[in-house]
């Protein structure tokens, strides 16, 4: 499957009310989150967590304040669900279009990235240094949200994202496919002196606590990028950015 026959994005919507969050959540339809109000217990709320845990779905308890915030009938009944605003690609579609390419795997893999222009930034960057996908976990990091999809100007129309449950266990089959990790990281190797060419993933933290112990220590080297100011860090999409082009970069060499 080619990045240009992807499914167009269309708008996110909720879905209120607890029949019609079941019946979304049995469907094919692909679901962000849930909302369900704090304190709530009984059968239909239960066979709903029952199914959000069946398919991985994140859950968020809040008020009942916040539901009323969020619905648009009135008639929420404790629940909301949250739709994609775009359709997920899969990690296998990547490495598939990269070989109709002809092209060695270029990767990002994002480790619980929470801020939507944040993701949005990285897609719209990974777009433009040629990158065949970016790959995020289903828990704990924010998905294609519509600020995420207008954050990204429009590349993740065309740049395949895929949700996974286990990144360490990507890694691993990705390392099968030939692919190098290279995280990024403060006491890594100088990024520019490093080889980011060939079958390549780039991995990038969260905003505030970087990239977690189990995915850095699956990676296969780190790279940073020197500081001159008095603060020790980038924003996650810059950092990413740079990242990506110098291994555009290099990948243009090398043919």
């Amino acid at each position: 499957m080619g990045t240009n026959n992807r499914e167009e994005p269309v708008e996110s919507m909720y879905v209120e009310g607890r029949n019609a969050v079941l019946e979304t959540l049995r469907s094919d339809a692909t679901v962000e989150r849930i909302f369900v109000q704090k304190a709530l217990d009984d059968g239909p709320i239960r066979s709903i967590l029952r199914d959000a845990r069946k398919r991985d779905i994140r859950v968020q308890f809040v008020e009942k304040e916040r539901l009323d915030q969020l619905s648009e009938t009135g008639h929420h009944q404790g629940v909301i669900a949250q739709t994609a605003a775009a359709a997920y690609a899969t990690v296998e579609e990547m490495i598939a279009n990269a070989r109709e390419a002809g092209e060695a795997p270029f990767l990002v893999m994002l480790d619980g990235i929470q801020d939507p222009h944040n993701l949005g930034a990285i897609i719209r960057s990974a777009h433009q240094a040629g990158c065949h996908g970016v790959i995020l976990p289903k828990q704990r990091a924010v998905g294609l949200t519509p600020t995420a999809m207008r954050a990204s100007a429009g590349a993740a129309a065309y740049t395949p994202v895929a949700r996974v449950t286990n990144l360490v266990t990507t890694m691993e089959d990705l390392k099968k496919e030939g692919l190098w990790f290279a995280c990024a990281d403060m006491d890594g190797e100088v990024y520019h002196r490093a080889n980011l060419s060939g079958p390549f993933c780039l991995v990038v933290g969260s905003e505030g606590d970087g990239v977690s112990r189990l995915v850095r220590e699956h990676c296969d080297f780190t790279v940073s990028i020197p500081m001159k100011g008095k603060i020790d860090s980038l924003n996650a999409s810059v950092a990413a950015g740079i990242l990506l082009f110098e291994a555009a970069r290099q990948r243009d060499e090398k043919k």
